[in-house]
């Protein structure tokens, strides 16, 4: 296969024979909780704008949930995956929640969905408008019957002026869960918009102020999720945790050594790398089950290469190159996303995606990913 490169020119790629082998059940994951962020699947039949509200092929998005609980994994929904403030607005993330949370009831998966504040027009808000919003998204995922993951919000970030004000929002919003949440900070190289989250820029002081609503609550609080692509920070933030509170590592570029941990302990995981990676992923935690962390680690290592490229700066746009894996892996029968955010990345990004993953072996059909990926380079002019 003829691949485009990223400096210019073609290279050539022989496609894996093999194909992933990595089968459905098997016994459930013990040593780590892991939650795969996953995407949705677009109605490529819709006659919609950038600008419209998003059309979504239910069944295709809902099937791919199946495939991550078949294997295992849990479900984090309604998340950035999703294209949350990216292509779903928040009617379709609610319909999203609904729908998923139902699904998972019916074939025992696990769930977490967002909770954000995203029903707001844009501009700036009052602190009381923010808290209504993060409380009526949070009232919905509650009857859903899923678990809450409280999302940083580009509205808060706009309307605080400083700690104090995070600590008086989450506090007020961890009083009112019935149950214990997810805390998730998101870092501004997955949403400029975050920039300054927790009241600072400086991310020392960001910390200690994520850290002061945690020792508030820590009876209202399941975990935490870390996503500022910074192994060093989320150890050292890990260790400061309350007993029975847990990290759950969103380090696309770090996942492997952090979810093995060290010998004062180790991160859980709620990743989107886990979409595209979800079988392998399953399979490395089964074998870290066991004790060994060498085989974890042999698996789940050689992944890394291809969630940074996934990954790389823009990093917000690493969804285009996990839909386009889950289309090469047969789970979805076209490469059209909301939002139109298909052409979020250049075809050598793309190639290079495809390559990477081909060389993990990742795709359960090689050949059907093969004849996919050629039929987009034909479409783009490289010659085959």
């Amino acid at each position: 296969m003829i691949l485009p490169a990223a400096g210019g020119g073609t290279f050539s790629h022989t496609p894996r024979a093999e194909p992933s082998g990595y089968v459905c059940g098997g016994s459930p994951l013990v040593s780590r909780t892991v939650f795969s962020a996953a995407h949705v699947v677009a109605d490529p039949y819709a006659d919609t704008s950038p600008d419209e509200a998003a059309a979504v092929d239910w069944d295709s998005t809902l099937a791919f949930r199946r495939h991550l609980w078949a294997h295992g994994l849990g479900v984090a929904e309604a998340m950035d995956t999703a294209q949350r403030g990216m292509g779903l607005d928040w009617a379709g993330a609610a319909e999203l929640i609904r729908r998923s949370a139902a699904e998972a009831k019916s074939v025992g998966g696990a769930i977490a969905c967002g909770v954000g504040t995203d029903q707001l027009p844009s501009g700036t808000h009052d602190l009381a408008t923010v808290t209504a919003a993060f409380e009526e998204q949070l009232a919905l995922v509650e009857e859903s019957g899923a678990q809450a993951v409280l999302m940083a919000s580009r509205a808060l970030a706009a309307a605080a002026d400083g700690p104090e004000d995070y600590l008086a929002t989450y506090g007020h919003l961890l009083r009112q869960a019935s149950e214990p949440v997810i805390l998730h900070w998101l870092g501004p190289m997955f949403d400029p918009a975050l920039e300054g989250y927790w009241g600072s820029a400086d991310l020392d002081a960001a910390t200690e102020t994520f850290l002061q609503v945690i020792a508030a609550h820590p009876d209202k609080i399941d975990g935490i999720k870390v996503s500022l692509l910074d192994a060093r920070r989320e150890v050292e933030l890990r260790r400061r945790l309350p007993e029975g509170v847990r990290c759950y590592t969103g380090d696309d570029f770090h996942y492997p050594e952090l979810i093995a941990g060290d010998e004062q302990g180790f991160s859980h995981a709620l990743l989107g790398i886990f979409d595209p990676l979800g079988p392998l992923a399953a399979e490395a935690v089964r074998v870290l089950d066991t004790g060994d962390t060498a085989g974890f680690r042999k698996l789940l290592d050689p992944t890394v290469e291809l969630s940074r490229h996934l990954f790389q700066k823009p990093t917000r746009f690493y969804k285009t190159g996990v839909v386009l894996l889950a289309w090469l892996a047969g789970h979805q029968s076209h490469f059209t996303m909301v939002g139109q955010l298909q052409s979020a990345r250049s075809l050598p990004h793309l190639a290079r995606a495809y390559q990477l993953a081909d060389g993990v072996g990742l795709f359960p059909d090689p050949e059907l990913a093969a004849t996919r990926m050629r039929a987009l380079l034909t479409v783009h002019g490289v010659a085959q």
